[in-house]
């Protein structure tokens, strides 16, 4: 947790100056899980317009295909709302999405049993979300990594190119054999720029570095990815980028067993620090992005009562919402440097980093 800190408190203070908004009231009590629960389209859970800041709600959640012990996206959102409970005493909970179907109804079932407010995480809920929106206006939602143009709805995305760009440089300037790897999920806009800033970083410090990508188009398969980190591995990557939810642990596994076996292979993580999941043997870093963070402070915003429905923010480097942790024992001096030089040029706009595959 100490390596998180200093990045968490810079993007809890950020968002203090980004966000604001007015909820609503009701009870006490950690998460729980499920799937699959339904409501009626006209179906609204109206919070309190006129409730008292610091009010006790109902915050609810509904994880994507990767479930909410992906170690990675979905698990950073429910640790934010986790917080919110211990923080607040506001009650929150937990819904599980086991394919794109569930999406929908489980946003329904939140609005029905009258959450005062209901988050969809991750790019796939923007067409639920939308819907779900429109039909219940008077209910406040969020969602991260998609927009979605409703007056209920906060929507948040993060420049994770940028931060993606940064452990590109440092793929690009580890590598011993010249040969690193991507491992994406689904191949949709939210991953596909994560691998567009990679890519631009390892070939800033490494034009002649030979990349290769694998889209497994799961994000909850841990055996895909261990597959695909096999084959790149056999071919000579010895470091690789997984973006990939649940599936993306397979990579570590993949990883870890051939470090075990005296092989020097390499993975970065994403959107936590996975070194603490997954140990520093086999982490070389990872992009942080500040899920947990974003989801905290929008719904103690609205406990608070503060609400600005219909906002859209985009956070990046400059914001200290991405980036890598703040420990890196895997990675040398030489090497740090060369990731602040170009931090600071993304941040001053003399280096604009690309946020589509070329």
């Amino acid at each position: 947790m100490k390596k998180r800190l200093g990045f968490m408190l810079s993007i809890v203070l950020m968002f203090a100056l980004v966000l604001s908004a007015c909820g609503g009231g009701s009870k006490t009590n950690n998460g729980a899980s499920g799937t699959n629960a339904s409501a009626s389209p006209e179906a609204s859970a109206a919070p309190e317009e006129s409730a008292a800041a610091g009010a006790k709600l109902k915050i609810g959640m509904v994880t994507d295909v990767g479930g909410v012990n992906d170690k990675s996206f979905n698990q950073s959102a429910w640790e934010g709302l986790q917080k919110v409970t211990k923080d607040t005493g506001s009650e929150t909970k937990y819904l599980e999405s086991k394919g794109d179907a569930d999406m929908e109804p489980n946003l329904r079932a939140f609005v029905s049993e009258k959450y005062d407010m209901t988050w969809g995480v991750g790019f796939l809920f923007q067409d639920a979300m939308g819907k779900v929106a429109k039909d219940n206006p008077d209910s406040k939602f969020g969602i991260i990594d998609s927009a979605v143009d409703a007056p209920n709805v906060v929507s948040v995305n993060f420049a994770a190119n940028e931060g993606s760009f940064l452990v590109g440089v440092v793929a690009g300037l580890t590598t011993k054999s010249n040969k690193i790897g991507f491992v994406g999920g689904m191949e949709i806009p939210s991953v596909t720029v994560f691998e567009a800033g990679f890519n631009a970083g390892v070939k800033a410090v490494n034009p002649d570095a030979k990349i290769s990508r694998n889209y497994t188009g799961e994000f909850g398969k841990p055996d895909l990815g261990k597959a695909a980190a096999a084959v790149m591995y056999n071919d000579g990557v010895d470091v690789i980028f997984q973006v990939a939810g649940g599936t993306g642990n397979g990579v570590f596994n993949e990883a870890t067993a051939r470090k075990k076996a005296g092989q020097d292979v390499w993975v970065i993580g994403v959107d936590k620090d996975q070194s603490i999941e997954f140990g520093n043997e086999v982490t070389l870093t990872s992009m942080l992005k500040g899920v947990e963070a974003a989801i905290y402070q929008v719904s103690t915003d609205l406990i608070n009562g503060k609400w600005e429905g219909g906002k859209s923010v985009v956070l990046g480097l400059k914001d200290g919402a991405v980036g890598l942790p703040e420990n890196n024992p895997n990675i040398s001096e030489d090497i740090m440097k060369k990731v602040e030089e170009y931090k600071q040029q993304i941040i001053s706009g003399s280096l604009v980093v690309p946020t589509e595959v070329k």
